[in-house]
Order: C-alpha cells, then structure tokens, then sequence
C-alpha cells in the first residue's frame, strides 16, 4: 500500500489565500492534519485559534467535525515538531493546557481516532510511527543477480527495515515460502554493477546498511533463489570448475559444493562422478588460470576455504601418463598461445588455453613440435603458420627447429614458472566471448598486454 503523506505547505488542493482569523491577545493559531492509519494517510484538515489557557479536551468537538467523525469520537492528538534529521511528534496531553503543552502560533497537532481493539491489524498504527517510514521509506529496485540491468520488481520498503522484512517482503513477491533461501548482492554505485560478495545470512541490520557504498546511497539490490536456506549454504564452499579434455579445450563446468574444511582431493573425486575419464584409474590435477597463465597446481591437501574462485579460473584435467613420474632427465614447461600486434611490435598479448607439456632434455623444437600438433590437433596448413618461442618476463626470444628446448627453461624460477613459457605465435581464430565462470560474481576473460 503506497502511503500518503502532505507536506504542511501543500495544505490545500488549491492554492488560493488563507482568508485570515479574527483573534485575541490569547490566542493561538494551530494548524491540524487528521491520521487514518488504514489508509496510511495523513492530510490537512484545518486550523483555528485556541485559548493559551484552553485544553485540547474543549475542541474535540470541532476537530471531530473537521474530520467527519461523530461528535463523540474519542481523539489522540501529537505534536508535529520536526522532521528533519529525525523525527519528532510528541504525544499531547488532552488534559493540559495549551500553554503548559508548549504549544504556540504555526504549530502543527496530528491527531487520529482513538485505539480500541485494532491497533495490531496496522502497519503504523500512530502519527510517530507514521513519520518514521515516511522519513525512512525507500524503492528499492530489485534485480536477479544473472540479469544486473534489469528490474525485476520494485518494492516500498523503510530503511529501518531490518534483513529478516527485507527477504521476507522479497520472498513473498516472488511466492517463496522459505525466506532464507533468498541471498541479496549490494549494488556498486562506481561500476553500477553488483558488488563481488552477497550480503551474509543476517550479516547487516538494517536496509539502509545494504544500500549503502562509501558515502552514497543507492536504491538497487540484486536477489538469487537458492536451493538451500542460506545459513546452511554458508556453511559451505561453492567452487566452479572447469573441466577440459587433453586437447585443452573446455567441455564443461562444474559447481561443486562441499564443507569449507574439505580439500582439493574431495573436490577431485567429487569431479570424477561428473565428468568424462579415459579409464578408472585416471587422475585429475586442479589448476589456477588467470589471464591466459597457468599460475598454480593446488595440492591434492589444500583446504578450498582459501581458494578465490571469484577472479581466477579453475580447471580441471586429466593428469597423461607420462607426466605422473616425471625422471631427472625431464621437465615440465609452461606452454601459451600468444599474438603480436602488427602495429607494436613489441606488444604481447595471451590468449586461449595455456597447458603443460613434458620436454626431455635433449628433445629439439621439432620434435616437440609434432607433439603439439598432435596435442592440439591442428591441421598442417594452419600449423605450419605457427611460430615458436621462448618467453621470459614478455620478451620473445624465436626457436629454431634444431634447438634444444629444454634448456632455456633451466634456472630460470625467480620470477616464477608462469613467467617463462614456451609461446605458440599464431592468429586468435577462437570467437571472442565473455567467459564467467563464476556466474554470480562477474569474473571476465581479457587479453593481458605486456610491453618491453
């Protein structure tokens, strides 16, 4: 219900003149605005002087005809004091004087019928509960999470409202039954997008707590429907993860949720009942991917409570065989994709899925050469545009088909292995998209650059 609230200076529907009173050296002039607290309503009704010495009980007569009440109406009256920066609207004494109530020239008495037995059927039931949601009433325009730009309802709500009304009133827009499985994300009001983390189980007090980013406020929240209540969701760990096949190509994502205290190992062998193997003794490795690099291989121990799926990418593949038991003689190298734009020569930029491959000390360019071919399964009229070097910290440095390639790769750790790789120099033929991982948390895929 929208509620109606008039200003004291939109008093009348026309804005023709006051005729002026007739008064005495006691008089004072009042102004009255009449509540209905089943409309939600608060109006003008009139104003008329009243004796300093007088009491508000000598006038119910005339504020019930005012109103259209019956003469006998019985009244509660409050003093509009002020409205800004809070609210004050005091209760007044019907059997005080005026002039021991306070009350002088321009001020404004809010009055209503009397509680009998209804006053819990009412949202506000009285003028100062009335002015509270007023000064604190807020649209909030409410916006699944997968769709950030658009509005999927609006609802009236008060900023004091506390997070169990908020998904309460959300749940009821939406005929859920259960509230706790609603989980609201704040909007950003810089990026006017939603910000990374969502609003914790109870973890604000008030809506205007949720609405708030540095010193502005904002009038958006976006909402997900969970499948489970959100309290116990939090008890767990939501990861999504990637998996792709030996050709490195992407066949599927997973979301997998397990206890915060599990490991990768669960996470794999809970990977092993949705995907795909060459065999049943098959294992799988879980990687972190950011900006086309392979950053690191978590260990089968590490707890998933630490790792951020929010901005890298998680994958998942099959370990081959012959990187298992890795001998003295081998190494396992980094291998990307990368361009070179035409007009910087000396701008870099990844792109596609990187992945390791296993070189043998003594093993040539050419060599390793047809075991990407037939890795990637590239076909010969696009592979032999290919061209092939060792990248350290950007810089490319070209291979020939005779040199060894292993031993660029010797010694060369301290700025980390994802810093030196070996680059496939080829044109990016892959459709260029937007790939969100995390689909709830806005994760992009871009190109990194690199200069010399």
């Amino acid at each position: 219900m929208m509620a109606t609230f008039k200003y004291f200076g939109y008093f009348q529907d026309q804005l023709a003149p006051l005729r002026p009173l007739e008064r005495n050296k006691d008089d004072i002039l009042l102004f009255f605005k009449l509540y209905n607290p089943e409309k939600e309503e608060l109006r003008y009704v009139g104003r008329t002087f009243v004796k300093a010495g007088g009491r508000p009980l000598d006038i119910l007569e005339k504020l019930n005809e005012m109103a259209g009440f019956q003469q006998s109406e019985d009244l509660f009256l409050f003093e509009e004091i002020k409205f800004e920066p809070n609210v004050m609207c005091e209760y007044i004494d019907r059997r005080a004087t005026f002039r021991a109530s306070q009350l002088e020239d321009g001020d404004i008495i809010c009055y209503q019928k009397a509680f009998k037995e209804e006053e819990d059927k009412y949202r506000y039931p009285d003028v100062p509960s009335f002015l509270e949601y007023v000064r604190g009433r807020q649209v909030v325009h409410f916006r699944r999470l997968e769709k950030p730009k658009e509005d999927e309802f609006c609802l009236e709500l008060s900023k004091q409202h506390t997070y169990d009304d908020v998904v309460e009133k959300v749940a009821h827009q939406l005929e859920l039954s259960d509230p706790s499985k609603i989980r609201l994300t704040p909007h950003n009001c810089y990026s006017q997008q939603p910000k990374p983390q969502p609003i914790k189980y109870r973890g604000v007090e008030r809506l205007s707590d949720m609405l708030v980013h540095y010193n502005q406020m904002s009038d958006i929240l976006y909402f997900e429907v969970l499948d489970l209540p959100l309290p116990e969701l939090q008890g767990l760990k939501s990861l999504k993860v990637a998996f792709h096949n030996a050709k490195t190509e992407e066949v599927s994502v997973h979301n997998i949720r397990l206890p915060k205290q599990s490991t990768v190992g669960d996470v794999i062998n809970e990977l092993k009942g949705k995907v795909e193997l060459s065999g049943p003794i098959a294992e799988l490795r879980i990687l972190e991917v950011f900006y086309h690099k392979i950053y690191k291989i978590f260990p089968l121990v590490e707890k998933i409570e630490n790792i951020n799926d929010q901005y890298w990418t998680l994958r998942a593949e099959e370990i081959p065989e012959d990187e298992k038991n890795l001998g003295p003689q081998e190494r396992l190298i980094h291998v990307y994709h990368f361009t070179r734009d035409a007009s910087q020569t000396n701008m870099v930029q990844n792109f596609g899925e990187p992945f390791f491959l296993l070189v043998h000390e003594d093993e040539t360019l050419a060599k390793v050469k047809l075991r990407i071919q037939k890795k990637l399964q590239v076909p010969d009229e696009e592979f032999v545009k290919w061209k092939f070097a060792f990248l350290s910290l950007g810089r490319p440095e070209y291979l020939q088909d005779s040199d060894v390639v292993a031993t660029r790769f010797q010694k060369r750790d301290t700025y980390g292995a994802w810093e030196h790789y070996l680059g496939l120099e080829h044109a990016d033929s892959a459709p260029k998209r937007v790939h969100q991982l995390n689909q709830n948390r806005h994760t992009f895929e871009k190109p990194v650059k690199i200069y010399n």
